[in-house]
């Protein structure tokens, strides 16, 4: 199972390790299959709704002292416009174009859709 966190604590349980840190959000992978998180879990678990058990995402992230992202569509295409201007300039990218990368969508083109998208949103504000 994965999570994705705006911030986490300093130290997270055995069964749970950050993946990735990028574009200030964290990937966190949990082990659901270890005893202690099985266990967390029967701690955790409520009547969601008559009938329905399960465990709140809030009180999970509450007891990881992990915060999740809640991101507007807005700041995601921000960020995501940033990260591709960071990959068009980025040596590593220019190697593999100069070695003849040719991609069916390239940063050009996801650039312009992510630009579209921004103004759908512009638009239905």
């Amino acid at each position: 199972m994965k999570l994705y966190a705006k911030t986490i604590s300093a130290t997270l349980p055995d069964w749970a390790s950050v993946v990735t840190k990028s574009a200030d959000l964290f990937e966190i992978e949990i082990n659901d299959k270890h005893p202690n998180f099985q266990s967390l879990l029967e701690e955790l678990e409520t009547e969601i709704q008559p009938g329905t058990f399960g465990v709140k995402a809030e009180d999970l992230c509450s007891r990881l002292g992990i915060e999740m992202s809640n991101t507007s569509l807005q700041q995601l295409v921000e960020q995501a416009q940033t990260l591709i201007a960071d990959i068009a300039v980025h040596p590593g990218y220019k190697q593999l174009l100069d070695e003849g990368y040719t991609p069916d969508l390239n940063i050009s083109d996801a650039s312009t859709a992510l630009t579209y998208l921004q103004w759908e949103l512009e638009r239905n504000r």
